[in-house]
C-alpha cells in the first residue's frame, strides 16, 4: 500500500473541498485516510447490506455434491467458495468436498476465487479475462456440455444468464447458495439518494456490484433512477474498484465511471483524486 500514499503524497490537496461518499462496510478508517490526505472529506453511506450464510440449505447441497460427483464446478465469488468450505468443515465432510471438486472439471470468476481454489491446489480449467460473468461465459464457450451435470455457485442472487448459457448447450445445471444479501438500511440509501440528486457529494465510491444493485434499485422503487443517472453523468464522479462492479453501474445507466487499473479499494481513491486534478489542470 505505500506506493499509494507515495503518489498521492504527489497529488497533496487533489481531494480538497470535495465530499467524497464511501458505500462499502470493509476497510473504512483506510480508505477514509487516503481520502483525508487528499484534503477530501469522507462520508460513509454504506450499501452493502447483510451477508446471511445459508447454513441449513447449504448443508443438505453440499451433502448431495459429496454423493453424486458432478462433472463440473462453477464458482462464481471467493466468498461463496470459502461459506462451502467451511459449512463443509463443520459437517465433516471438507476433504470430501474438495475431492469432488479436484475430480471435476472447474471453472472461476474473480482473482479471489482463482486464488482461494490455487490455496487447496486445485486449477480451474476455464477462467474469466475481466472479472464478470460474461467474461466467464467467453472463457466456457468452446467447451462441450452435451450431457454434462454442472454445478453453480450463485453469488447472493440468481444467474439467469449463466444458467441459460450452460443449458441451452446442453447441461444439466444446479445451483447452490452459500449466502443471501439482506438490503441496507432504508434511512441510509435515502440520505445517500438526496444527496446525489441535490449535488450534495462530489464522489460516490463503490466497492462491489451488490451496493450498486441496491442503490439503484432503492432509486428505481423512489422513481428517481433517471435523476440519480444525470446526477452521476453532470455532478457526481461514479467511481468503481474494479471491472465487476464498474459493469454494473453502467448496466444501471451511468456511462462514465472512474476505475483504476489495479482493482483495490485505495487504487480507486487515488485514480478519483487523479480525476480531479486532471479537471483542475485542464481549467487553467
Amino acid at each position: 500500500m505505500s506506493w499509494l500514499y507515495e503518489r498521492g503524497a504527489l497529488m497533496a490537496g487533489a481531494l480538497e473541498g470535495k465530499s467524497i461518499v464511501i458505500t462499502g462496510s470493509r476497510k473504512l478508517t483506510e480508505l477514509s485516510t487516503i481520502i483525508e490526505k487528499q484534503g477530501g472529506t469522507a462520508l460513509v453511506r454504506s450499501q452493502q447490506g447483510t451477508m446471511l450464510p445459508e447454513e441449513e440449505t447449504l448443508g443438505r447441497d453440499l451433502q448431495q455434491l459429496v454423493d453424486n460427483r458432478p462433472n463440473w464446478f462453477l464458482f462464481t465469488t471467493g466468498t461463496g467458495l470459502e461459506q462451502m468450505l467451511q459449512q463443509a468443515e463443520r459437517m465433516g465432510i471438507r476433504e470430501q468436498l474438495i475431492d469432488a471438486i479436484s475430480n471435476a472439471k472447474v471453472a472461476a470468476r474473480g482473482y479471489k476465487t482463482f486464488a482461494l481454489l490455487k490455496k487447496i491446489q486445485i486449477s480451474p480449467i476455464a477462467v474469466d479475462d475481466d472479472g464478470t460473468t460474461a467474461g466467464l461465459i467467453r472463457a466456457l464457450q468452446d467447451y462441450d456440455y452435451a450431457g454434462q451435470s454442472i454445478v453453480v455457485q450463485q453469488h447472493g442472487e440468481a444467474m439467469p444468464g449463466l444458467v441459460q448459457f450452460l443449458e441451452g448447450k446442453g447441461a444439466t445445471t444446479s445451483t447452490i447458495l452459500p449466502y443471501r444479501h439482506i438490503p441496507p438500511e432504508a434511512d441510509v440509501s435515502e440520505t445517500l439518494y438526496q444527496e446525489i440528486i441535490a449535488g450534495r457529494v462530489d464522489a460516490v465510491c463503490f466497492t462491489t456490484a451488490v451496493q450498486v444493485r441496491y442503490f439503484f434499485e432503492y432509486a428505481t422503487r423512489k422513481g428517481g433512477c433517471e435523476q440519480i443517472v444525470r446526477s452521476f453523468e453532470d455532478r457526481v464522479a461514479a467511481t468503481a474498484v474494479g471491472r465487476v462492479t464498474a459493469e454494473a453501474l453502467r448496466e444501471a445507466g451511468v456511462k462514465r465511471v472512474i476505475m483504476p487499473e489495479i482493482e483495490r479499494m485505495g487504487a480507486m481513491i487515488i485514480e478519483l483524486a487523479q480525476f480531479y486534478q486532471t479537471v483542475r489542470n485542464e481549467a487553467l
